[in-house]
Order: C-alpha cells, then sequence, then structure tokens
C-alpha cells in the first residue's frame, strides 16, 4: 500500500514549494528526436515530484500510420476493453489493435491494461471526424465502467501512469520512439487523488497539456467548457486547460496568440492604456471568455500538430524557462535540465508573465522574440 501522505510530504515541511516538473522539447524544422535527453531532464528535476504520477506526450509519434487515429486506452478490466473495442468497432474502421509494450519496473507498480488502437473513418462518416473523435471518447470516458481513453489523435500518442517520469519511460520503452515534438510531466499531486488516468499530460485530440501550479479558477472554468459540451472525467484542474484550448482554437477559430490572451488576459489597468483597437480586441476577449480565465499560481505546456506553447499565469507565480537552440527549442521548470541536455544554447530566457512562446513547424519562433 503506498503511503500517500508519507510520499506528499517526505520531509514533514510545514509547506511543500516543489509542486511538479514540466518539460518540452520541439524541433521545429519537423525533425524526429529521440527522447533520450527527455527523460535526463526530467531526472535532473526529481525532486520536483514524489512518484505519484508522470507522463509523456510525442508527437510525429506513428510515421507508419501518420493518417489514422491512435487511440491509447487503459483498463482495469477485460470487461472495459471488450466494451470499449465493441464501442470503437460500431463508429470506426479499426486498423490497428495491440498492447501497448511496456517492460517490467518495480518503480512502476499495479498498471492497469494498456491499449492502442488505430482507427480510420467510417466510409459513410456523416459530421466531422475530429468532432466524431471527441464525441465517442466523451461518451467511452463518461459511460464505460473501467475504461479510460488517455489520448485520441493523429500520429501522437500519450504515455503516463504512476511513478516518476524518468521511471515511466522504462516501462513504457519509450527509448524506442522519436518525435518532432516531447512534453513531460512529473506529478506532485497537492489537492487531488494520484491514479493513472489522473497523470498528466492530458489530451484531446492532438491537444496535450502538462501543468504545474493550481488552478484556483476551477469551477468556473469547468462550468464554462461542460456549458460547451465537453465533460471533465479526471479530477484535477489541468484537464480543463485541454478542453479551453480545443473550444478556444478549433471550435471558434482563435489564432493561438489570441487564445492564450483569453486564458491568461493583460490586467484591466494595462487594458484602459491600450491604443484603441487594441483595446476593444482585449476587451471583447475578457469579456467574451471571462469563465476561460485561468487564476491561481501555474505555467503550461500545450502541445498541438505542428506547434508548442509555453505560458503562465500573469504575475509569475509559477516557474518557466525557455532555451533555443537551432531549430531545437525547450521548455522547462528550470533553466538547469535545458543546459544539461543541451550545452550549446543560442539562447535562454524567461518569458513575461502572461506572454506565450510558441514554437511552430516551419516558422520557427512565434514572435521572434518569445514572449521576452
Amino acid at each position: 500500500m503506498l503511503d500517500i501522505e508519507r510520499m506528499n510530504n517526505p520531509f514533514n515541511e510545514d509547506k511543500v514549494v516543489s509542486n511538479c516538473s514540466i518539460f518540452g522539447m520541439m524541433d521545429m524544422s519537423g525533425r524526429r528526436l529521440e527522447g533520450r535527453p527527455v527523460f535526463e531532464a526530467m531526472a535532473n528535476m526529481r525532486e520536483r515530484s514524489n512518484g505519484l504520477g508522470g507522463g509523456f506526450a510525442v508527437y510525429g509519434l506513428y510515421p507508419d500510420n501518420s493518417e489514422d487515429y491512435a487511440f491509447h486506452a487503459m483498463f482495469d478490466s477485460n470487461e472495459g476493453k471488450s466494451l470499449t473495442e465493441a464501442e470503437l468497432s460500431d463508429c470506426f474502421q479499426i486498423v490497428g489493435n495491440e498492447e501497448i509494450p511496456t517492460s517490467p519496473d518495480p518503480s512502476v507498480e499495479d498498471p492497469p491494461i494498456l491499449w492502442r488502437f488505430f482507427v480510420r473513418p467510417p466510409k459513410d462518416a456523416g459530421e466531422d471526424f475530429k468532432d466524431l473523435v471527441a464525441r465517442v471518447v466523451t461518451k467511452i470516458n463518461s459511460t464505460v465502467k473501467d475504461a479510460f481513453i488517455f489520448s485520441a489523435a493523429r500520429n501522437m500518442g500519450v504515455f503516463k501512469g504512476i511513478g516518476f517520469p524518468e521511471d515511466l519511460a522504462r516501462f513504457y520503452r519509450l527509448e524506442d520512439y522519436k518525435g518532432y515534438m516531447w512534453l513531460s510531466h512529473g506529478r506532485f499531486p497537492t489537492n487531488t487523488i494520484a491514479w493513472w488516468g489522473g497523470a498528466h499530460p492530458f489530451s484531446i485530440l492532438d491537444w496535450s497539456v502538462v501543468h504545474n501550479g493550481e488552478i484556483s479558477s476551477y469551477g468556473a472554468n469547468k462550468r464554462f467548457v461542460e456549458d460547451n459540451g465537453y465533460r471533465c472525467n479526471f479530477f484535477t484542474d489541468t484537464e480543463v486547460v485541454a478542453y479551453a484550448v480545443d473550444l478556444l482554437v478549433r471550435r471558434h477559430g482563435l489564432s493561438m496568440e489570441l487564445a492564450t490572451r483569453a486564458l491568461a488576459p493583460r490586467l484591466w489597468d494595462d487594458i484602459d492604456r491600450m491604443p484603441p483597437a487594441e483595446r476593444r480586441l482585449n476587451t471583447a476577449l475578457r469579456s467574451s471568455y471571462a469563465g476561460l480565465l485561468l487564476n491561481g499560481p501555474f505555467s503550461v505546456i500545450i502541445g498541438r500538430e505542428g506547434e508548442m506553447v509555453g505560458l503562465t499565469d500573469r504575475i509569475r507565480l509559477r516557474p518557466l524557462t525557455a532555451g533555443l537552440a537551432g531549430d531545437v527549442l525547450y521548455l522547462s521548470s528550470e533553466e538547469a535540465p535545458i543546459r544539461l541536455v543541451n550545452g550549446k544554447l543560442d539562447r535562454v530566457w524567461s518569458p513575461r508573465g502572461g506572454a506565450p512562446i510558441i514554437g511552430r513547424l516551419g516558422e520557427g519562433l512565434v514572435p521572434a522574440n518569445g514572449g521576452s
């Protein structure tokens, strides 16, 4: 039996301030990279997590199935697996069906059944395929007992669970994979339960999010996304961020730059001093998406196909550091892991509070100053 209280605070301190590690690596030219630097970076920040959750999101993961949607699933029973497979068969063409390869690791206890399905649209699909995927994932996660889909997208996948991230990397045999972008998380849960589905990253379609901090506006954020058709199933504040960016960018058509202004808007005093056109735009964003404003201390790394984004709260109550080496962009809770994995950086900086760092395939850093 895990001693959760002891693991949350092994030194009996009055206040634990380490609070999660996040790390992202993206080759903006599209070159696929092995994950070893990410594993080393997470091991370097081991004291920021406590073994109660870790994980990775990898983009460019399945070049041989790049047009198929890869569903990564965890099951607590064979019944849950059978019901999920039946649900997927009713909605899609299943073209691949296999256990996710793992290697036993003494540091990773009691894993669920871990499975992946590769699917294609049915020939008579009558709706936007992304909407169909999102709807089916929500239905399975809400209604099928003992089943959780933890990622479902083209050419990407999430690998997560209970354990330290570097141990989970060995468990999932991630040394066998390459991708042009890697996101990673080491969890230090402070007010939510620790379980396999509750580890980061959180994902919907090709979006994935890793988060350090606490979103105190979770109740308002949850109501806003659920009023727009989403359902929060994983019992943690981070999940709502993935749904928020999907709503803002995919469904409402905002650019990523505008979406970050909705999530971490400028203070009203700053908006009042803006030129008229900017003032009207930022006022409209704050007013229209008041329910998505993220309050509390946070830093997040958001991934989607072709893009990696770093963002902190408006007054930087949680750290985020960026590094650039040629086409490779790094985002991290700390500077030391970036310098550990690449000693020849062109630039290292910390973004302003609420100012996004955005790396895009074929475009590089957007804007060029990277939020500094």
